[in-house]
């Protein structure tokens, strides 16, 4: 209907033109189907309007554009438009042309495309669920098994229909009723003719009589022409092709989808005729078909079509026939490892089928040799059978058939894991390690040598083992380990190793549950490999079990004493292998002391220490050779074990002489030396003040001497002199007095105060806030460290026993000479005054504006410049105390006479006198720094 109203369209465009009486310039080259048809007339000859008919137009009425239509089907419809046309007689009904979908407009972008209803999924056929529900889950991988064949019409609806065909017909092409024949003619008469067998059967050509065409083949209408035209037309010679081919009608009936008569070109084939009928329904015979007509009936087995069946059937359709499918014969299934699992239709007529032949159609099982076939069938009663049976047994309708391996396990191989550039998979057998290893670039950079371990499987037990080899020697080519089946190599790399003196590992030594660490991103999951849950290493799981249930085991490497600092991640193979670790363990060597990489070493027995230290990074430059110390325990485990320690001189630097065994320790000393292990500052007026690096026993005044001496402006008895071990104490002890002042706090609140306080009016809970303050100060405030020292280099020379020894960390502040002195406290006027000479603290204080109302002079104290704490002799009976040097601090404090009965006030003058003299300190380092 489409070919009909688009030349209903074109009449009214064409009828006005007289470009119908025009010849159009034909093709170069010969047509389709042969011959030389196409040049143009010799000596300006106009052959005949019919010979060259004329072009449909670019756009329909009304500015359409016309569609992108085959050169064929646009003849034809300019033909029938001709014909209607000139005989005033209504076109013939024309099929409906279908428009291919790759030419039909795109939807637009972001909008889901549709799938035809062939592209969806169909529902599962009785058929189907019929051995699905007989076959096992397991046994049908990839889901449920299809009936085979029928995807076939549901992919060639969903193709685009093909047009015309353009490719050469053969001879024996039996022609009919609207078949085109092209007719060249060349030599004495030239002309090109495009003919249509008219609906008598008969072939009109010009100049000669006409004569019956339909009925006749290809090879007999090409003989007729060519006799007639060189009969007729001496010295001509006549080139005959097919160009548009008719249509034929074949009735379709049966299991199709859409049963009916079926309109389609004379070439079509039995798949055609399917296809454009929707296909074959899954109840339907695929291999039973019969074509029925003029000539007879046969039947069409499409197994040999689309499987892998022999035979070649007839597919060629004739006008007349019919093709009836009949119903779906008996079936049998094949799953499992085939390569095409399905469901099968018995050939016709046959009640069984060999096994052979059904994995044939099945493309064969995947493995050449060593299958099973296990069949689900039905006994004499109807109930489900399952038997073993062998390719010759005779399947018979509803057999299903699982093919299985009847050993699928791995064989005559050996991996290479670990450290190596990729994993290897070599075969086993053939050679050993070296073998395997034939190029040391298989090994990645950085790897641990003296010790690889093999993996093994008793073949008996199928317990594994480790086995130790020196890889090193094996790169070397100086040692061999044969290789057996499903052995794996295991590489271990220097970092690996370093591992194991880890903070990790030394916890689960001592037993303690490992805590989770950093794992690699790629950890493989595979069988006997360990995967990570949670962030947790299993090795050090396996580890902290060993070490529990044998103390004694590890004894060599917990006593160790590295530190326990970080916690690096579990490397990869303690992953892939956990008990890996503690046999690693076992295996080690306990190097400690002055090695640049001191740690846990596996090697093998007999392994000399050169090479273990090689492996540790060599000894480092301060290491004393003389009294190296080898911790070994015997061999023998009969009772106690004794633990033997030797010293080696290895001055000689023959460490090679020294055989190590697993579980021995070596421990190389640091050399004496007269360096010591830290700086000590100097700062202030100094004449070369700095960081200075001392020896052992240098005393203050020779570092004083090597900073050039003291400045003129130097203050040599305000030095503050600080030192990191007596700040420690002073901060204990500030930590001390915090507890014991909330102690204290506790006693008063649970009432323990004494009696009468409450009658005398006193606030207890400001006197309790107050002490929990002073306690959180003592906790937060910073201890100096402060040393009183002398640090006059006059003095030091006169009396050297007062000339300090220094340690490192030492800091040495020598301020300039100051001008004041400080007075805090219950004063008045709290503040610096100007230093005079002779003063006392009462001449401060009174210049200060005197004592509070509340003021406690008989407990006043002076912090004097070089931190000793001294009375200020402030009370009635004292004698108003030494005269005060300049930078002294004098302090006064509040009378605790009201709350003297309370615990908590009893140490409050001495807490904060330590706090002044920390707080001084401090201050005076600050100024010198600047």
């Amino acid at each position: 209907m489409a070919g009909l109203l688009l030349a209903l369209q074109l009449l009214p465009a064409l009828a006005p033109r007289p470009v119908l009486a025009q010849p159009a310039p034909a093709p170069a080259g010969g047509g389709a189907y042969g011959g030389t048809f196409g040049g143009g007339p010799p000596g300006g000859q106009v052959p005949s309007p019919l010979l060259s008919p004329p072009m449909l137009p670019s756009t329909l009425p009304g500015g359409m554009p016309l569609p992108n239509l085959p050169p064929a089907l646009q003849q034809d419809i300019m033909q029938r438009i001709m014909e209607a046309a000139g005989n005033n007689a209504p076109a013939p009904q024309l099929p409906a042309i279908a428009v291919p979908p790759a030419r039909a407009a795109a939807p637009p972008a972001g909008q889901p495309q549709t799938l035809p209803l062939a592209h969806q999924a169909d529902p599962p056929s009785q058929i189907e669920n019929f051995f699905a529900a007989r076959l096992e889950a397991p046994a049908v991988s990839g889901g449920l098994l299809r009936q085979f064949g029928y995807d076939t019409f549901r992919d060639m609806q969903a193709m685009a229909p093909a047009p015309a065909a353009t490719a050469a017909l053969p001879d024996d092409y039996v022609l009919g009723r609207d078949d085109e024949v092209l007719i060249s003619i060349r030599g004495r008469t030239r002309q090109n003719q495009t003919l249509r067998i008219t609906r008598d059967g008969t072939l009109v050509l010009p100049d000669l009589a006409p004569f019956s065409a339909a009925g006749r083949t290809l090879r007999e209408l090409r003989a007729e022409i060519t006799e007639r035209v060189a009969r007729e037309l001496g010295g001509s010679e006549a080139f005959v092709s097919i160009g548009q081919l008719r249509q034929i009608g074949v009735f379709v009936a049966g299991e199709v989808m859409r049963p009916g008569l079926q309109s389609l070109p004379a070439m079509a084939s039995v798949l055609d005729v399917l296809a454009q009928a929707g296909g074959v329904r899954k109840s339907g015979s695929l291999r039973a078909i019969r074509v029925e007509g003029p000539r007879g009936s046969r039947v069409i087995d499409l197994y040999s079509v689309i499987g892998s069946e022999p035979g070649q059937p007839d597919l060629r359709l004739r006008e007349g026939e019919r093709v009836v499918v009949p119903p779906l014969g008996p079936t049998v299934a094949v799953a499992g490892e085939v390569t095409r699992p399905g469901i099968y239709e018995l050939p016709a007529g046959t009640a069984a089928l060999p096994l052979a032949a059904l994995l044939r159609l099945a493309g064969e099982a995947l493995r050449p040799a060593g299958n099973r076939f296990l069949l689900h069938g039905t006994d004499g009663t109807g109930r489900r059978a399952l038997s073993e049976i062998g390719p010759q047994s005779r399947l018979r309708r509803g057999d299903a058939v699982v093919v299985q391996p009847g050993l699928d396990v791995v064989s005559g191989q050996v991996r290479v894991v670990g450290h190596v550039v990729q994993p290897l998979l070599r075969p086993a057998g053939r050679s050993g390690l070296r073998g395997v290893l034939t190029d040391s670039r298989l090994v990645r950079p950085d790897p641990y040598v003296r010790l690889g371990v093999v993996w093994r499987v008793d073949p008996s037990t199928r317990v594994r083992r480790f086995l130790a080899f020196d890889l090193g020697r094996v790169l070397q080519r100086q040692a061999e380990l044969p290789l057996h089946e499903d052995d794996e190599v295991i590489l271990l790399s220097q970092s690996d190793i370093l591992w194991l003196a880890s903070p990790p590992v030394q916890r689960a030594l001592r037993g303690e549950a490992p805590a989770a660490l950093a794992i690699p991103a790629a950890a493989p999951q595979g069988a006997g490999h360990a995967v990570a849950v949670g962030g947790e290493c299993p090795a050090l799981q396996s580890l902290a079990i060993a070490a529990r249930s044998s103390p004694v085991r590890f004894a060599h490497v917990r006593g160790a004493g590295f530190p326990d600092l970080g916690a690096p991640p579990c490397p990869q193979v303690f992953l892939d292998y956990p008990a890996l670790l503690p046999f690693l363990l076992d295996q080690a060597v306990l190097i400690s002391g002055e090695a640049r990489l001191p740690g846990l070493y596996p090697i093998l027995d007999d392994t000399g220490l050169d090479q273990v230290l090689a492996a540790a990074g060599g000894v480092t430059d301060t290491a004393d050779l003389s009294a190296v110390e080898l911790s070994r325990e015997p061999l023998e485990q009969a009772g106690a074990i004794a633990l033997q320690r030797t010293l080696l001189d290895l001055r000689s630097g023959n460490f090679a002489a020294v055989r190590l065994s697993p579980r021995d320790g070596i421990r190389i000393p640091r050399g004496f030396g007269d360096r010591d292990s830290g700086p000590v500052v100097l700062t202030g007026e100094f004449l070369r003040p700095g960081i200075y690096d001392i020896r052992r026993g240098e005393r203050l005044s020779e570092l004083i001497a090597r900073a050039g001496g003291l400045s003129p402006q130097a203050y040599p008895y305000g030095a503050v002199f600080t030192r990191e071990s007596v700040r420690q104490k002073q901060q204990e002890g500030f930590a001390r007095t915090a507890r014991e002042l909330e102690q204290s706090l506790i006693q008063v609140a649970s009432g323990q105060a004494v009696a009468g306080s409450k009658a005398g009016g006193l606030d207890l809970g400001n006197a309790i806030t107050a002490g929990r303050e002073m306690a959180n100060a003592l906790r937060e405030g910073r201890a100096a460290g402060r040393m009183v020292v002398e640090a006059n280099p006059v003095i030091l020379a006169a009396r050297p026993e007062l000339d300090v020894l220094l340690e490192p960390g030492d800091l040495i502040a020598i301020p300039k000479r100051p001008n004041e002195v400080t007075v805090v406290g219950a004063v008045l006027n709290p503040g610096s005054l100007q230093f005079s000479t002779g003063w006392k603290a009462v001449e401060y204080v009174r210049a200060s504006g005197g004592q509070q109302r509340f003021a406690d002079g008989g407990r006043a104290f002076v912090v004097l410049p070089n931190g000793q704490s001294v009375p200020a002799g402030l009370g009635a009976w004292q004698a108003g105390g030494p005269p005060i040097p300049p930078g002294s601090l004098v302090v006064v404090p509040q009378d605790p006479s009201p709350y003297e009965t309370w615990g908590f006030i009893r140490d409050l003058t001495q807490t904060l006198g330590q706090l002044s003299i920390s707080a001084a300190a401090l201050s005076v380092i600050a100024k010198s720094s600047r």
